[in-house]
């Protein structure tokens, strides 16, 4: 290989690391202010670990992938803690606080010494209602109350991070739409039309575990 030829080859191969640094980037980390009313005696809200708002993550927020094909969460997982002090420890019952707000979790292997998935899109909330104010439907996929869903919103793909303890609704913080926990994740407010990805859940020794994959697509289209 001439000197000409070889230069071409080093700044190529150089170009492409660059690139391939750039679209494997690692999620930025940071944690935003919520902006949750108060909805426990008091007048104050406990205030969880909450992850970044989707605008400020590189990962995309559309998700092109069906839900079946999903690898997590899936039957037999279990939930642990996504951020915060006890980031990667097993979520019990007790840890979900009724009435909100909700918890942010992935999904973990069924020793829970492994997180499963870091993706943002199998990213999980986890919100403690009334068992009476569920809907048939929504029930039906809950454990002792406690219901889980996607934290990608189905607008633009922020993760809705924010609590509205008043009506005990899930909140977006990028546009805020608003979603009902205990009605199957349906909107209350636009801007998005589409309810969020329902998880279902059950309780295995004291443990909520994942009892099937999302129900519903997670994120949003791209028109």
């Amino acid at each position: 290989m001439d000197r000409r030829a070889a230069l071409r080859a080093f700044v190529g191969l150089g170009l492409a690391s660059g690139l391939a640094d750039c679209t494997s980037a690692a999620e930025p980390g940071g944690t935003p202010s919520p902006r949750a009313t108060s909805g426990q005696p008091g007048g104050v809200d406990p205030a969880p670990a909450e992850p970044p708002t989707g605008a400020a993550l590189e990962e995309p927020a559309a998700d092109a992938t069906p839900p079946e094909q999903h690898d997590h969460p899936a039957e037999g997982d279990l939930l642990v803690f996504a951020f915060g002090d006890r980031e990667g420890q097993v979520i019990a019952p007790s840890d979900v606080p009724l009435g909100g707000p909700q918890i942010f979790a992935y999904p973990a292997d069924t020793g829970g010494g492994h997180v499963a998935s870091e993706s943002r899109l199998d990213q999980v909330m986890l919100v403690r209602m009334d068992p009476a104010s569920l809907t048939e439907e929504t029930a039906a996929r809950a454990a002792d109350g406690i219901v889980a869903y996607s934290a990608v919103c189905t607008h633009e793909g922020c993760d809705v991070s924010d609590w509205n303890g008043d009506g005990l609704h899930l909140v977006c913080p990028c546009h805020d739409s608003a979603f009902d926990p205990s009605d199957n994740g349906q909107v209350t407010e636009g801007p998005a039309r589409r309810r969020l990805a329902a998880l279902p859940l059950r309780i295995v020794d004291g443990a909520l575990t994942v009892a099937g994959g999302f129900v519903g697509r997670v994120g949003f289209r791209r028109r």
